[in-house]
C-alpha cells in the first residue's frame, strides 16, 4: 500500500529548481515549477543521468548526459536519445512539509 513520506521542505526547493532525494531505496527528482511540486524518477532511461541535475523549462527537464527530454508533470520521455519515459509520483504539500507518495 503507498503511503505518503516527508522529503524535503518548500524552502529546500526554490521555483524553477530540482532537488534529488531517496525515498525508500528509489532515487527521485523532485521538481518545483512556479510554486507547484511534481516528482520523477531521477535517473534517465537512456544511461543513467540524474534529472534532477538537468536543465529545465516550462515542465520539460533535459538530461544533463546526453540531452533526452522528460515531461516532469508525467514522466513521458519528449525526446531522445531516451525512448523510455519513467515514473512518476504522486505530491503533496502539507504546510511547508513536501511528500510524496510511494
Amino acid at each position: 500500500m503507498a503511503e505518503l513520506k516527508k522529503v524535503a521542505t518548500v524552502a529546500d526547493v526554490p521555483a524553477g529548481t530540482a532537488k534529488a532525494v531517496n525515498v525508500d531505496g528509489k532515487k527521485i527528482a523532485l521538481f518545483n515549477i512556479n510554486g507547484s511540486f511534481y516528482a520523477i524518477d531521477d535517473t534517465c532511461t537512456h544511461r543513467g543521468g540524474p534529472l534532477s541535475e538537468g536543465d529545465i523549462e516550462e515542465f520539460k527537464v533535459t538530461c544533463p548526459w546526453h540531452g533526452a527530454t522528460y515531461d516532469v508533470k508525467t514522466g513521458k520521455v519528449l525526446g531522445p536519445p531516451a525512448t523510455q519515459g519513467v515514473a512518476r509520483y504522486n505530491v503533496t504539500v502539507e504546510g511547508s512539509d513536501i511528500k510524496i507518495e510511494v
